[in-house]
């Protein structure tokens, strides 16, 4: 029997050949990273964790993909371009040298995909695999969109489509509910999919660069994201014209309640933008030129005015859990 990996064997063989120059041949204990001079450097860190935010069963390539692309989308938000991420791999007693190097294939091609290179990390052993991403992203010095920047008379903006990943999970967690067994296969494929490949819309960080006043993107769910970007001001938002796919209207269809998970729960992924009304125009041209659909769903208010979700009747809506929550 071959005597087990060592860290530094591990390293040589499935993350050094796909890491950038500035990494060094990850055989230094730290990189190198040079912005352009006049740019801010824009930094992010999320992880994700084996039975958290994904199953044991998943796809290592899907998993090396999500721990990066969920870190790309956070970049998008900011109006930043890719410069690099750090790995931190905790090694589970389930990633095996075969389960690593298809992990490793996955990072590489969602590497290339965003252009945001591998540059160093760590490697630990745990009970529990777990993988922590920090990114890097630089934007022209002062611009960076902020978070909590809007102001009354903001247009309140999402990319793409909302819910599908947290309908996705919820097929995953109940397989054999009435509405998860009516689903067209083809409506459950795409629902899955989404869970498992969330797509960061790098296209759309020039235009919220260009044209948005706040941007984040949404992980935890659009109801409860928005209340952080909407912070101390007020917000009008229509249920009806929050966009769903296909596929998420039609597990809706067979389970109503389900509206409330496509639009609390988590990983979506997408962006929600706050854009001057003067802007508006501008910002959806520039959304369409970069392939990215983008749908005006409210306005911010002035403070003191509350953020009201108002459903098809025109009555406000309440959600008795507006996000995922970790603690």
């Amino acid at each position: 029997m071959a005597a087990p990996l060592s860290e530094f064997d591990l390293i040589a063989r499935f993350f050094a050949p796909i890491a950038a120059p500035g990494g060094l041949g990850l055989l230094d204990d730290a990189a190198l990273l040079a912005p352009q001079p006049g740019c801010d450097l824009v930094l992010t860190k999320d992880a994700i964790v084996e039975g958290v935010h994904f199953f044991a069963e998943d796809p290592p390539g899907a998993v090396a993909r999500k721990a990066l692309a969920v870190n790309l989308s956070d970049l998008a938000a900011k109006g930043a371009t890719p410069l690099g991420f750090l790995l931190a791999l905790g090694r589970g007693p389930r990633q095996d040298e075969e389960w690593l190097a298809a992990f490793a294939g996955g990072l590489a091609e969602e590497a290339r995909a965003g252009r945001c290179p591998l540059l160093g990390g760590d490697t630990v052993r745990t009970g529990q695999a777990f993988f922590s991403i920090t990114a890097f992203g630089a934007v022209p010095a002062g611009r960076m969109v902020r978070r909590q920047a809007g102001a009354p008379g903001d247009l309140l903006f999402v990319s793409g489509t909302i819910g599908d990943a947290a309908l996705g999970l919820r097929l995953r967690l109940e397989p054999d509910a009435a509405w998860s067994r009516a689903l067209p296969p083809a409506a459950r494929a795409h629902l899955l999919d989404r869970y498992l490949h969330p797509a960061p819309r790098l296209a759309l960080a020039p235009v919220l660069l260009d044209h948005a006043r706040a941007a984040m993107d949404i992980s935890d769910g659009l109801v409860g994201d928005a209340d952080k970007l909407v912070a101390g001001l007020g917000a009008a938002f229509d249920i009806a014209a929050v966009p769903l796919s296909e596929a998420a209207r039609a597990a809706i269809a067979r389970e109503p309640a389900l509206r409330d998970t496509a639009l609390t729960g988590g990983d979506d992924y997408e962006i929600l933008a706050a854009v001057p009304l003067e802007q508006a125009a501008a910002f959806t041209a520039g959304a369409e030129r970069a392939g990215v659909p983008v749908t005006g769903i409210g306005r911010l208010l002035p403070a003191g005015s509350g953020i009201v979700w108002r459903g098809d009747d025109g009555a406000a809506r309440l959600f008795s859990n507006r996000s995922f929550r970790h603690f």
